[in-house]
């Protein structure tokens, strides 16, 4: 009865089993029927519900044959894994085959080194192997654990605060498919351990928490990935490292819980991983007095522990590995040899890092001839172990392919899957006032903080700039008092706070290595009301910072590498939500599986192709090569590509040089001047927004918001037709050639002399218009570009027609209406709400001279290089401050106009634009007349779409613009890609048209349609 109720707890505490065998209830009441099953299942010693392992096989032929064949000193031999290095010499490795040839090893653990250097050891010990080797490897979070050039995937814990298991499953297959290809065999992971320890300094930030049924839920899907891609796994520490407070490296940890206890949480879920098929479990070196009495007895070495408790009680059938035998916890206390006849006696199947191998096969044939150990017991173990290789494939011999094995190791999908399980760790904790995502942007001044190690700009830094403009302050966990007072001086000018507190440490450890004048500091910034608090480290450490609770803000990501970083930044601004938990308790404001849920999809994400199912070599090389003839043909000396999919920039990259000198490299941030792209981008989104409150009438006459146009020939136009091209107006005025004398013209003297009252060459209250640096425009001159605009004479023949006038008056009209000056309403109403500061006119006054791109080498109007004055002559007159030409800014900040055009003026969390005004804007308008445009707008061609600059797989939908200057943007809805491109075509003369020529706009645009077409599978599918 004693046994049967054992049977049935254990059925209720198992989730697993909640619907296999969700009729138990019925089972239980009738007695007989559950004592037949329980009998017929689990045999009358009442063993546990543990699963056969997956290897188990009760007749193997291949198995046999091989036992027949191992003397008895050879079976010894099996039972041993041996550290192996490969970032050690050859000595190192000499060693190793001498123990693989003399000794008959039956496998090796390797440790630190590197892909291929492991592979080619991995090849030579196999080719020397009798029987072939099991090979192994700590690989917590993957082979990144220990090997350089491949993939970490994050510390359990912060797997622990993920919500979905399926992803940690997928990594699990993840892992096991890297391991299969480098020729490993065993993962000695998950961790199981249930940390309610904080102060634990070995396991940590190794275990998924410190609830027993998360680790055994997180732990089972980490099994199960690795076993369904064919890898043994080995759960540990067992039976529970968790609520220890020494490290087993250097001693023997102690743990003195009754036997309740350890049933109930350190054994949990443990017993759960076995119910379900686990594979392999390594024993911990703890003394547990519950389960063993004798005194400094390790459990690695304890027969009540590995055979009475694992083996028979629990049922566990699969191998049971030692931890290492180098370790103190167990090599302080016994001899070298002695260890390992004390570990077999215990009921270890395998013998991990011995110390000695010949000293250890001694000590256990002596054992053997003694009797204190029998045959039968090394023959059993030795079969398992076959048994385990014949399941992992190894009765057929392979070699590991090196060629490509880097690229293997080290796919898009396995970088995007890493990339999915950090954002879904991301834990917010604090959220007053609903901070985060962060609103406003317009109305907020930013300063970015990092504690770190080397005090310098941070990833996480890096990536809030993207998002709005972003002061920076950078802090040693050591700063002085005199460093933190200067900073507080200089934090009073902020709105938002962003503190990024680094992992100073090569782990996450649950200590901060603060000195006393920076916590302070975090003390009070924390009540200041303005701080946002980033813990790029062991949350355990946030219990640390007094006071750190009152702050507006608090996200966890559990560790600081670089995806890490940029992720958090990325959650801040609500590209990307948080969805986290906390997997364990950092004090009492903040419990375990706390966590605030926010949504992301508010802002532009940055990723990687692959995110959107394309495949990342594949664009990359496409697009390398557009970019790249266009560089060897000189179309452009150089360039910034980005390309948005989906709400996500998947693609961003420079190309070549500011000049054909090469002096300075193009960088991704840097601001280029977007000639006619200012169309779209400077008086196009305020218009559209005057349109949607009512203020701006596209069927009312241009007299009517242009009262001196009345009784011209221009006064009956309507706005509709002006802005779609189809009123008749000129295509443009070169307002300069007004300015010089006709001899001059025709002499082509120079420097150029202009006519009174035109240019100066130096500023006056006559001349205060800035045109270039040495160049001086008459303050009444603007009213005369007016006056000739509205002279100018209509084409006499009807229909479409690109005219730029329009575009000059659109400035005032828009101060006129707002009643605010045209650059400020524009910046506050548009630009900065989307955190798009970058753009402005007249960057020469706003941005270092080498981070703007320059664009001509003016011969004949202003006589020098354009280097952050406008290119277009027009907008030049107008003080660079037009609407036609004159905006200057990133690839990034214009491709956050071009995807809040894209979400139909949705942008941040708000309706920055009336989505019905966005419609209007970006419908075709006269297309019956043959004409293609939108209102302001570029649309695909209606024929022929190979002849145009853009994609001919682009929407009807789809509307962009270029610029003369060598810039081209688009947006399509339908498919939710936006592609900006930016070069210095006209340098050093507008004479080269060879971007035009090689169709490069279009062979790019298009490109990112065939990407889509071509869609790869992704692990989430």
């Amino acid at each position: 009865m004693q046994m049967l109720a054992i049977f049935f707890d254990k059925v209720r505490r198992n989730p697993h089993f909640s619907l296999k065998y969700k009729y138990m209830s019925l089972l239980k009441a009738s007695f007989f029927s559950g004592l037949l099953l329980f009998c017929a299942t689990f045999g009358a010693n009442a063993q546990n519900l543990a699963a056969l392992p997956p290897f188990y096989d009760a007749a193997n032929a291949w198995v046999d044959s091989i036992m027949q064949s191992l003397s008895p000193e050879e079976r010894i031999g099996q039972l041993f894994q041996v550290a192996a290095y490969s970032n050690r010499g050859p000595e190192h490795e000499r060693e190793i085959k001498r123990l693989v040839a003399e000794y008959g090893i039956g496998g090796v653990i390797f440790f630190q080194g590197g892909p291929d250097r492991q592979a080619r050891q991995v090849n030579s010990y196999q080719a020397m192997a009798q029987v072939p080797l099991l090979v192994s490897l700590d690989g917590e979070w993957g082979l990144g654990m220990r090997l350089d050039s491949t993939i970490s995937f994050p510390y359990q814990m912060s797997l622990g605060a993920i919500q979905d298991d399926k992803l940690i499953y997928k990594m699990g297959l993840e892992i096991a498919r890297q391991f299969k290809r480098i020729g490993l065999h065993v993962n000695f992971a998950p961790v199981v351990d249930v940390n309610n320890n904080a102060a634990n300094p070995v396991i940590n930030y190794r275990s998924f928490g410190e609830d027993k049924e998360l680790v055994a839920r997180k732990g089972m899907a980490y099994m199960h990935g690795l076993q369904d891609g064919n890898i043994l796994t080995s759960a540990k520490h067992f039976p529970g490292h968790g609520d220890t407070d020494v490290d087993s490296h250097y001693d023997l940890p102690q743990i003195n819980h009754d036997i309740n206890r350890l049933r109930d949480i350190e054994l949990y879920p443990f017993e759960q991983l076995m119910i379900n098929g686990l594979g392999g479990v390594m024993v911990a070196h703890l003394n547990i007095p519950a389960l063993d009495a004798r005194p400094k007895q390790p459990s690695t070495l304890s027969n009540p522990i590995v055979t009475d408790l694992l083996q028979k009680e629990l049922g566990f059938q699969g191998i049971v590995f030692t931890d290492a035998l180098n370790m103190q916890g167990v090599a302080k206390y016994y001899e070298i040899g002695r260890v390992e006849v004390e570990a077999l006696k215990a009921g270890n199947d395998a013998l991990v890092f011995p110390q000695d191998v010949p000293k250890a096969i001694a000590a256990i044939t002596a054992a053997l001839k003694s009797g204190e150990l029998q045959q039968m017991d090394i023959d059993r173990k030795c079969r398992k172990l076959l048994l385990a290789k014949y399941w992992l494939g190894l009765a057929e011999a392979h070699s590991v392919e090196r060629q490509s094995l880097y690229q293997d190791l080290n796919t898009a999908e396995a970088h995007l899957l890493n990339r999915e399980l950090v954002a879904a760790s991301l834990t917010l904790i604090r959220n007053r006032n609903d901070i985060l995502p962060f609103k406003n942007l317009e109305s907020k001044r930013f300063l970015a903080l990092s504690i770190s190690k080397n005090g310098q700009r941070t990833d996480f830094q890096n990536m809030l700039g993207r998002y709005t403009k972003m002061d920076y302050a950078n802090l040693k966990p050591d700063a002085s008092s005199s460093q933190t007072t200067a900073l507080r001086q200089k934090l009073a000018d902020f709105d938002v706070l962003v503190v990024g507190l680094h992992q100073l440490q090569s782990r996450p450890r649950n200590k901060i290595i603060y000195n006393q004048a920076v916590q302070d500091l975090l003390t009070e910034l924390s009540a200041s009301g303005k701080a946002v608090i980033v813990a790029l480290r062991n949350p355990y450490t946030l219990d640390k910072i007094k006071g750190i609770e009152k702050a507006e803000g608090i996200l966890v990501a559990y560790q600081g590498n670089k995806v890490s970083e940029e992720l958090s930044a990325q959650m801040l601004f609500g590209a990307i939500g948080s969805s986290g938990k906390l997997p364990v308790t950092i004090n009492k404001n903040f419990p375990f599986g706390f966590g605030i849920e926010t949504k992301g999809g508010l802002r532009l994400q940055y990723g990687a192709p692959e995110e959107v199912q394309w495949d990342g070599g594949w664009l990359e090389m496409q697009l390398d090569s557009i970019v790249g003839l266009g560089l060897e043909a000189e179309a452009f000396p150089g360039g910034v590509l980005l390309v948005a999919k989906n709400n996500k920039v998947v693609y961003q990259k420079a190309y070549g040089h500011h000049t054909y000198d090469k002096q300075i490299a193009t960088k991704t941030d840097d601001i280029f001047d977007f000639a006619s792209v200012t169309k779209i981008t400077g008086p196009l989104p305020a218009l559209m927004q005057l349109h949607g409150v009512g203020k701006f009438d596209l069927e009312a006459p241009m007299s009517a918001y242009w009262p001196d146009f009345e009784g011209s020939n221009k006064a009956d136009l309507t706005w509709r037709n002006v802005l779609a091209h189809n009123a008749r107006l000129k295509a443009w005025i070169p307002y300069w050639t007004s300015t010089v004398p006709w001899w001059n013209k025709w002499l082509l003297k120079k420097p150029l002399k202009f006519k009174k009252n035109t240019f100066a060459m130096d500023s006056s209250a006559m001349f205060p218009i800035k045109v270039s640096s040495q160049l001086y425009l008459h303050k009444d001159y603007r009213a005369k570009m007016y006056e000739a605009i509205k002279k100018s004479p209509l084409n006499e023949a009807p229909g479409y027609l690109y005219s730029g006038l329009s575009f000059y008056l659109y400035p005032d009209m828009i101060t006129q209406m707002t009643g605010r000056e045209y650059e400020t309403y524009c910046k506050d109403a548009v630009y900065r709400k989307l955190g798009a500061y970058t753009i402005t006119w007249n960057a020469w006054q706003h941005f270092p001279m080498e981070r703007i791109v320059p664009t001509e080498q003016d011969t004949f109007f202003r006589q020098e290089l354009l280097h952050g004055y406008v290119h277009d002559e027009g907008a030049a007159m107008m003080g660079g401050l037009s609407g036609n030409a004159g905006l200057f800014g990133t690839a990034n900040d214009l491709a956050k106009i071009m995807q809040m055009y894209t979400n139909m003026g949705a942008y941040g969390g708000e309706q920055v634009i009336p989505e019905a005004s966005m419609r209007e804007f970006t419908a075709y308008q006269f297309r019956e007349a043959g004409n293609r445009r939108g209102l302001g707008f570029d649309k695909p061609m209606l024929e022929n779409r190979e002849s145009g600059y853009v994609a001919p797989s682009a929407s009807e939908s789809s509307f962009g613009h270029s610029g003369y200057t060598g810039i081209f943007t688009w947006a399509d809805p339908e498919e939710d890609l936006v592609i900006v491109f930016m070069s210095n075509r006209v340098h050093p003369t507008r004479l080269n048209r060879k971007v035009y020529a090689m169709d490069i706009y279009q062979k790019l645009h298009e490109i990112c349609y065939a990407a889509d077409r071509r869609k790869v599978p992704t692990m989430n599918k």
